[in-house]
């Protein structure tokens, strides 16, 4: 009974029972379960006061401390290499699976034809290398700031942060212990807005079933089955198996940590919005330093989208099958190339991903169909995120290790 009560005072378990009963809440009352959706509004404007001023301070610190050590170019290295070596991986896998299971063979859409547009070819432009790197540098921080400009804020504040490095110990002393403080502050305001969390997931999932159902599904179960075992075979098997070999975390333990932020994942859509569950699992659960959470984690939140590539990778084949389109290897390459790199600079929030647009241009596949995938993106977005910031906080237990950090200058911000 103990035990039952303790694990029934677990936010991460109550986050699961809001899922549940919001799914069945959702499906009981349809459309008019929107009421709740006012529960799931509130607790992500919570969450997303908190993020911005959280990664920039966080970032800083970070940075403030990896600066002045010689292991901070490893670190760099070894994350832009595990973000982009597993997005390709995953986009491998998808294309690999959609081949294997055929999910688009013999599917008729046309009793979806009415949601068929052509207008969305203008949403297929992924930005080239140097407009991608250019986009990077913020004009006016501030404006980035307001903008909610991710890798704008990262740059400046990386920046900023390995700045304070270079400055004599006397003088960057104080002001290391200072952010320190309000990242501790900033940890507490998180822990304070959790409690809030079980409300905020059953109003999201009561509202996103009731609005969209799952009616839909039944056009596309197919895709949506292959998709599901996909992401389930790069979260519980591909990155636990990395863990297992690049760090001496169990890939167990590593797991069963996750849950929580894997919940708040699942409801929310939103990498940015998990970003300060996920940073407190992975620093106070995981054990990973301070200064490598703050500057792998928002940065995987912003580039690594291994579960987006696993989506887009799958619509392409989907809709080629569906299409009758062959794909030759040419095809199969732009698929893999696009999904990779046009991640890069993709905000972590919800919504319609249009990138997928480019994908399937750049393949030569046809895009009509897809606004019948984006009326269920919700629920796809769903399970990507919780394998995204899977992947985040994987390649933090790794990096921490790979990387082998200096000891910081500030005792504080360290473990």
């Amino acid at each position: 009974m103990d035990k039952f009560k303790s694990a029934l005072g677990n936010v991460g378990v109550q986050v699961v029972i809001a899922m549940v009963v919001g799914t069945i809440t959702g499906a009981m009352m349809g459309e008019s379960a929107s009421v709740f959706a006012p529960l799931g509004h509130l607790f992500i404007n919570l969450i997303k006061m908190l993020v911005i001023p959280l990664i920039a301070i966080a970032i800083v610190a970070g940075a403030a401390n990896l600066g002045g050590s010689s292991s901070a170019g490893k670190l760099g290295l070894a994350t832009f290499g595990f973000f982009l070596g597993t997005s390709a991986l995953a986009v491998a896998l998808a294309l690999a699976a959609g081949e294997l299971f055929q999910p688009g063979a013999g599917v008729d859409l046309s009793s979806a034809e009415h949601l068929f547009s052509s207008e969305l070819a203008d949403k297929g432009h992924v930005p080239g290398f140097v407009e991608t790197i250019l986009g990077m540098i913020p004009v006016n921080v501030f404006q980035a700031l307001n903008d909610a400009n991710i890798l704008q804020i990262m740059v400046f504040c990386l920046f900023l942060g390995v700045a304070i490095s270079r400055q004599p110990a006397a003088q960057r002393q104080p002001l290391l212990s200072g952010l320190d403080t309000l990242v501790n502050a900033f940890i507490w305001m998180i822990n304070v807005v959790m409690w809030l969390a079980p409300l905020g997931v059953f109003g999201l999932m009561a509202d996103a079933v009731g609005t969209f159902g799952f009616a839909m599904l039944n056009l596309v179960m197919n895709l949506f089955v292959v998709y599901v075992m996909a992401i389930l075979v790069f979260g519980f098997v591909v990155y636990p198996l990395l863990v297992k070999l690049l760090s001496s975390q169990s890939p167990w333990e590593f797991l069963s940590k996750m849950k929580k932020a894997q919940a708040v994942a699942l409801s929310t859509s939103s990498s940015m919005a998990t970003l300060p569950v996920t940073l407190e699992v992975v620093e106070e659960e995981l054990k990973v330093s301070k200064p490598t959470a703050a500057f792998v984690l928002p940065l995987g939140a912003t580039i690594n989208m291994s579960g987006n590539a696993i989506y887009y990778g799958l619509v392409a084949v989907f809709f080629a099958q569906v299409f009758n389109v062959d794909l030759g290897l040419p095809a199969y390459l732009a698929i893999i190339f696009t999904s990779t790199l046009g991640a890069i600079g993709q905000a972590g929030v919800p919504g319609p991903s249009f990138l997928v647009v480019a994908v399937l241009l750049a393949a030569g596949i046809p895009i009509e169909g897809l606004p019948l995938l984006f009326a269920l993106d919700r629920i796809f977005d769903m399970i990507r995120t919780a394998l995204n910031i899977t992947g985040d906080a994987a390649c933090a237990v790794i990096v921490d290790q790979v990387s082998q950090p200096e000891q910081p200058v500030s005792g504080d911000l360290a473990k």
